[in-house]
């Protein structure tokens, strides 16, 4: 079912999408080629391009099919590719989508500078829609954004992280992009106000859904499919849903094991398997997939406003798929 999916969207959003990568290397336009390089690194090594998609099909649902979606659309790519730059220099992860992160190959400096151009960058072409109300969306995305960043670094190897101070990282670092891609759709189309809370809504329920679906997957996918080590979550010390749920269900002693296992300086890959089977029995991965199951269904409803359209199918088809992906 899930190859099915994906191979609608890919029917449906395949065309697009191309027009999308046109625009990316046109509007990619620094004036030091190193800037280029490392953009580059990242933001052509295949990503999903789901936040251009989101916005393009989100401005034609409202009845704006102009041609200038296809650019406008690049800014959610731009500001994603930033922070991710920025993420993994503080993360010091090692991969991103399959290879090597950018500050493993280029100073720290120059990768978190190329984050910022990338910022600017966004900015830039949102300015181009002329749209007051466009910039100020960008502008809280990446205010909310970089505090959610702050927050996770805040609550880094807490072991009592809550659920509420989770979904409150996830709602700043995900789905506030998300959303405001579908916002800015329908702010661009100049939809009413009912079809702009819609797709609102539907963007926050479906980052919130993405982002568990990949807090699962961070224990459930193999690293092929991940493009980079599983686990990586908890060698960083970040508690995400599966685990949160899993330690409050716990006894004191399973508790103690897994904290351990958490703070251990040196992946092991067997206590990593042991961790993965006790997240199953304690409920924690059922659990993460019936809340993004439900945020998926809330994604879904907020769509009833619209009739029915080539757009409105593919969004539905996005929300489903952000749960039944592997990658």
């Amino acid at each position: 079912m899930t190859k099915d999916i994906k191979k609608e969207i890919m029917a449906l959003a395949g065309p697009d999408l191309s027009l999308v990568e046109q625009a990316l290397e046109v509007n990619l336009t620094p004036n030091l080629d190193l800037v280029r390089q490392v953009a580059g690194h990242l933001l052509f090594a295949g990503g999903k391009r789901l936040r251009p998609l989101l916005m393009i099909h989100a401005a034609r649902m409202c009845g704006f099919q102009t041609g200038q979606e296809i650019d406008f659309s690049t800014i959610f790519e731009y500001l994603h590719a930033a922070t991710l730059l920025h993420d993994d220099v503080v993360d010091g992860s090692d991969t991103r989508r399959g290879k090597p992160c950018a500050h493993t190959l280029w100073d720290a400096p120059t990768v978190v500078l190329t984050g910022d151009f990338l910022l600017a960058t966004a900015l830039v072409i949102a300015a181009k829609t002329k749209s007051a109300r466009v910039i100020e969306v960008i502008a809280q995305i990446t205010a909310d954004m970089s505090q959610g960043e702050i927050l996770q670094m805040k609550k880094k190897g807490n072991p009592d992280l809550t659920e509420n101070e989770y979904n409150d990282i996830i709602e700043r670092k995900t789905a506030v992009l998300i959303q405001g891609a579908c916002r800015t759709g329908a702010i661009v189309a100049k939809a009413d106000q009912n079809r702009e809370t819609a797709l609102k809504n539907y963007g926050w329920h479906l980052g919130m859904a993405f982002q568990m679906a990949d807090d699962l997957l961070d224990y459930t996918a193999t690293a092929d499919q991940l493009g980079k080590n599983p686990g990586a979550d908890m060698r960083e010390g970040k508690l995400t849903l599966p685990l949160i749920y899993s330690l409050g269900k716990a006894d004191a002693q399973e508790r103690k094991w897994m904290l351990a296992a958490m703070s251990r300086p040196q992946f092991n890959p067997e206590e990593f398997k042991d961790l993965k089977e006790r997240l199953t029995r304690l409920g924690g991965t059922e659990y993460t997939n019936n809340r993004a199951l439900a945020h998926v269904q809330s994604a879904r409803t907020a769509l009833d406003i619209f009739p029915e359209s080539p757009s409105k199918h593919l969004l539905e088809l996005i929300a489903d798929y952000s749960i039944l992906r592997k990658v």
